[in-house]
């Protein structure tokens, strides 16, 4: 049994996994200096933002909202209406339009499951003053004909994102009850286009923590009580699949938009760097952090992040320009989809290969067509994914040096670590990065690859009582399989999404994964929503669940 353990002593299993791996990271770095001045070589962060803006320029601009929603009738819409909870926000909205339904309506049916003592519980951390009068003024406006693009649509919040008047804690003892002072970024346009916020929805402390939260215990996954969503979004993630709301605003800097995504069995997609601003949002790491939409189809994430990308004046990463969001799924005819052997498929279970492999298939007979490719030093490049993180953790943590002890197990042990690289190594990392960026994107113009497609996370969701996962029978701690796949491509800052894809043999939920250049979200979206459209794994339904929708078998 490798990296499992049956001790209850959170902090010492998560600090005996990741430093050790720390270790090894920083040794490979360290072994492989770049060269030493002078020289030529692109290699200072601000390459990144030249590169990403060379990109950019090569973009179509956003057009105005554009999509091409599935066909929907009156018996649609009255599913919907009778349905609430299992209605994803293309069909709320649908319905909506239709008259069969209204925002107020659907508070109505939702709101009962916000309090209610069930396994999704865990999920909801307090209410959102306001949702009532909110409903209600979006039923006026789809009455007098004067909705906005997301039009009485309720959503939850990860508790990291700044909602104005709510108290939001990181899920920390160490921020009391904080009140945030406004909304964030992301908040202030999704309730400009007429989306509801609802609850605050659980996290990880600081988005890093362990499952056990300190303050307000562990997330169950509504598939099975005893397994963990996965994180650091663990809220949004269960949330979602239990049915009590239609969309969640989650956070990524290691995978924890994705992860969730994949284990509970949801969508969420990880933007370009800088595509959305961060502005109200606790930084875990910086130069990581990704704000994005999770919902249960890619045709709703295509929808919100219309309305929440773009730049503001207070985020100094995020850009003006956007690139166009439409999510086509006819452009998956011809689309050239790259499928890596190597790395991403090391340390998987033969389910989540056997669903990739279905995946592949499937995009196939869409018409797409596949090709080879893989990338270079996949595993140096996650080193410095590591060095990073834990730099900009302890540059973020260390006035909390003094209160350590209310950190819960798995923020202290890897705060306890971050002390470890030194300057040299996170400079080297950082310098590093726009290296990497520009391989990874001359392999794919090299190949013409349009997306990648990648397993998703190597298992299914991992026990809440010993912190594992099985891969093909053998135990791991979740820490050695949750982030290989996903934090490569935070480190690199490419759009990156996940999507059910499957169910394995236990009766868990499975994901694959695909990942664009930077600013080309609307093609990973486009390919997402044709897979979605000739499959029903998104459409699943765990057995604790608000919706009397179908489940699994």
């Amino acid at each position: 049994m490798t990296g499992a353990t049956e001790a209850t002593d959170v902090f010492t299993v998560v600090r005996g996994t990741i430093a050790p791996e720390l270790e090894r990271a920083l040794a490979a770095s360290r072994a492989r200096p770049l060269p030493a001045a002078p020289s030529a070589l692109a290699a200072e962060p601000g390459h990144s933002h030249t590169l990403f803006a060379r990109l950019l320029d090569g973009t179509p601009d956003r057009p105005g909202t554009s999509r091409t929603p599935p066909p929907t009738s009156a018996a649609d819409t009255a599913r919907t209406a009778a349905d609430a909870a299992g209605a994803s926000v293309t069909e709320l909205l649908a319905a909506f339009a239709d008259g069969a339904t209204t925002p107020a309506a659907v508070l109505a049916a939702l709101e009962p499951h916000w309090t209610a003592d069930a396994v999704w519980s865990d999920a909801v951390l307090r209410l959102v003053d306001g949702a009532r009068a909110a409903a209600a003024g979006s039923s006026r406006r789809w009455a007098d004909g004067t909705a906005r693009p997301l039009e009485g649509i309720p959503f939850a919040v990860k508790d990291i994102i700044d909602v104005a008047g709510a108290v939001v804690t990181s899920g920390s003892l160490q921020t009391g009850d904080r009140v945030a002072p406004t909304d964030a970024t992301v908040v202030a346009r999704l309730r400009a286009a007429g989306a509801i916020p609802v609850f605050m929805a659980a996290t990880t402390e600081f988005a890093c923590g362990g499952p056990h939260n300190a303050r307000y215990g562990a997330v169950r996954n509504p598939w099975d009580a005893e397994r963990w969503t996965g994180g650091s979004s663990t809220g949004s993630g269960s949330a979602l699949a239990a049915r009590i709301v239609p969309l969640a605003l989650g956070t990524d800097t290691g995978g924890s938009i994705r992860v969730p995504s994949a284990l509970c069995g949801t969508t969420g997609i990880k933007p370009t760097y800088g595509l959305v601003p961060r502005t109200g949002v606790t930084s875990l790491s910086w130069t990581l952090d990704h704000v994005g939409p999770m919902a249960r189809t890619a045709e709703d994430l295509a929808l919100v992040l219309d309305v929440i990308a773009g730049g503001d004046d207070q985020d100094p990463t995020s850009h003006p320009t956007v690139p166009g969001l439409t999510a086509d799924p006819d452009r998956v005819v011809g689309m050239r989809i790259g499928v890596p052997r190597t790395w991403f498929t090391e340390r998987v279970d033969a389910a989540v290969l056997e669903a990739h492999a279905a995946a592949v298939e499937r995009f196939r007979e869409l018409g797409a067509d596949i090709v080879p490719i893989e990338f270079d030093d996949l595993e140096a490049v996650d080193s410095e994914c590591w060095t990073v993180f834990y730099g900009e953790l302890a540059a973020n943590q260390e006035a909390n040096a003094p209160t350590a002890e209310r950190f819960d197990d798995g923020t202290r042990a890897r705060f306890d670590v971050s002390f470890t690289p030194t300057a040299a190594d996170y400079l080297r990392a950082l310098r590093r990065r726009p290296l990497v960026q520009a391989a990874m994107v001359a392999r794919m113009e090299e190949a013409g690859v349009d997306v990648v497609l990648t397993p998703g996370i190597g298992a299914t969701a991992p026990r809440l009582d010993d912190l594992t996962m099985s891969v093909d029978g053998e135990r791991f701690n979740l820490h050695e399989v949750v982030p290989r796949n996903t934090r490569l491509f935070d480190y690199v800052g490419f759009p990156a999404l996940m999507m059910p894809a499957g169910t394995a043999p236990d009766g868990l939920p499975v994901g694959v994964q695909l990942v664009g250049r930077p600013w080309s979200d609307g093609t990973v979206l486009s390919a997402a929503v044709a897979f979605q459209r000739a499959t029903d794994h998104h459409l699943r339904v765990p057995p604790a669940s608000a919706s009397g929708g179908p489940s699994h078998p």
